[in-house]
């Protein structure tokens, strides 16, 4: 047990048999995928919103982003405090705050309504998805950690990409009128089943006996300086003549707010306090560049779905329920993949990984031909066919390195765990969503003299070398990661 810790290390707490056990997991992932649909459903509805309330580059920005930053900023207090008290209560206040925001969104009048209310979904989905991980880390352990993670991995990976069809067909049976608003009322008949079916099946027991209940409250408000600094120039990032050059020097201030925090924790510690984050975790070679994997592959896959969609829709005409549908065979191809490797994950280990993240580059990369040779009216089906071989890669990433990243952690951290996972997750979809989106407006801006298909064209290609670039630099942190298990098993043999 980490001496920084205020959790007992303890082995999860038994529920009344296997079924009790999974029942309360499908709760828990089916509640998080609906907090990931929703952010991967908005994609095709932004036509639609910018036609009705008038929303250019940055609020569009904003109403993606928003989300993301909102999601980053509580992940680790929230995680923290779950770890610490009640990931039942938790889950059941994120959830109801995720209910009321969507609902609220569904009838925002105005774009500056809209993107509070995403802004407010973001704060609950950050609520409510440590609690997740954590509850995962508490009911299974070894090989059937493995399959659970399996499992929540092919669920989030359906959700990221059943999320722009999903959108689509609602847009499509709205309109542009009312479409979008659709895509938040569903989520309110479903966030009140959800919390139902939480409150009777959820765990109501956690060993927190042991636990020291210290809250480091300036520690957590200055890593939400940090976090809300470093992801704000990012998130202001459009590409257009509107950007403020000065948005940069919020770097600056990420910087200080972070040697604060850093400077903050060790003193807090030696006077034998309980930190917000401990920082032996980060020793964890398997967390650490598990982190930077997924950090780096969820910058290229929401930057992805995104760009794609504005160019089958804006610069191609195709109709949204279309644009979505072309992630079809990535959801299916990745849900399947993912359950497969949730199973094998602890015989082929980080190699697997690779093998995934190789695959992934070499579905984009045929997206990013078919856009130059396919003729436009054939292109979803090109596209289709890319994103099916991502998708085989993308199920061999996700629950494989989630699995991977929080072996090593013990149960009684496994919120706080997650919880900076997810930050490194939020940080690079907000990062990686602001260089795609940016360069993406930046070559239609630059390109306004020429016609709008070559445009958008020129835009898509520009973009998806920013998404290639992203997957390359996780794969680079997975060899390096697989390179550092060979070693260690040869030791220890």
């Amino acid at each position: 047990m980490s001496k920084f810790s205020g959790a007992p290390a303890t082995e999860p707490i038994n529920l009344s048999g296997d079924k009790a056990r999974w029942s309360a997991y499908g709760v828990a992932v089916g509640v998080a995928s609906l907090t990931i649909l929703d952010l991967a459903k908005i994609n095709v509805a932004i036509p639609a919103i910018s036609s009705v309330l008038g929303a250019g580059p940055t609020q569009v920005q904003l109403l993606l982003s928003g989300f993301v930053l909102a999601f980053g900023l509580v992940l680790v207090p929230s995680g923290r405090i779950g770890d610490l008290y009640s990931r039942r209560f938790m889950f059941l206040l994120g959830l109801s705050l995720f209910t009321l925001a969507s609902l609220g969104g569904m009838v925002a009048p105005t774009i500056e309504l809209l993107i509070a209310s995403r802004i407010f979904q973001g704060v609950a989905a950050g609520i409510l998805m440590p609690q997740v991980l954590g509850l995962v880390q508490q009911l299974f352990q070894g090989k059937e950690r493995g399959q659970a993670f399996g499992i929540f991995g092919a669920v989030i990976g359906l959700s990221t990409a059943f999320g722009p069809t999903i959108g689509g067909f609602l847009v499509g049976v709205g309109g542009d009128d009312f479409g979008w608003r659709l895509l938040f009322a569903m989520n309110v008949p479903l966030g009140i089943a959800a919390f139902v079916m939480a409150y009777r099946l959820l765990p109501k027991l956690q060993d927190t006996s042991s636990a020291v209940k210290d809250f480091d409250l300036l520690g957590t408000a200055l890593l939400g300086a940090t976090t809300f600094s470093l992801m704000l120039p990012f998130v202001l990032t459009t590409g257009t003549a509107s950007d403020n050059p000065a948005r940069w020097w919020w770097l600056v201030a990420a910087l200080g707010a972070g040697a604060l925090f850093v400077f903050w924790e060790k003193s807090y510690m030696r006077r034998g306090k309980i930190a917000i984050i401990d920082f032996e975790l980060f020793a964890i070679s398997s967390f650490r560049n598990g982190i930077l994997i997924s950090g780096f592959y969820f910058a290229a896959l929401p930057a992805t779905f995104i760009t794609l969609t504005l160019f089958l829709q804006q610069g191609l005409g195709f109709a949204p329920v279309v644009a979505g549908m072309v992630t079809i065979p990535f959801a299916l191809i990745s849900a399947y993949t993912s359950f497969r490797s949730g199973k094998v994950v602890h015989k082929r280990g980080r190699p697997l990984v690779v093998v995934g993240l190789l695959a992934v580059l070499a579905g984009f990369g045929l997206v990013a031909l078919a856009s130059v040779v396919v003729p436009d009216p054939l292109m979803p089906f090109a596209v289709a066919l890319a994103m099916a071989l991502a998708g085989a890669g993308g199920g061999a990433v996700i629950s494989p390195n989630q699995t991977l990243m929080l072996e090593d952690i013990p149960v009684h951290q496994g919120g706080l765990a997650g919880s900076l996972a997810q930050v490194g997750q939020r940080i690079g979809t907000a990062i990686g969503l602001a260089a795609a989106l940016s360069v993406f407006f930046f070559v239609l801006a630059d390109e306004v003299t020429e016609p709008l298909g070559v445009a958008y064209h020129d835009a898509f290609i520009v973009a998806l070398s920013v998404v290639v670039g992203l997957v390359a630099a996780a794969l680079v942190f997975a060899l390096l990661d697989a390179k550092v298990r060979t070693k260690d098993d040869v030791a220890s043999s």
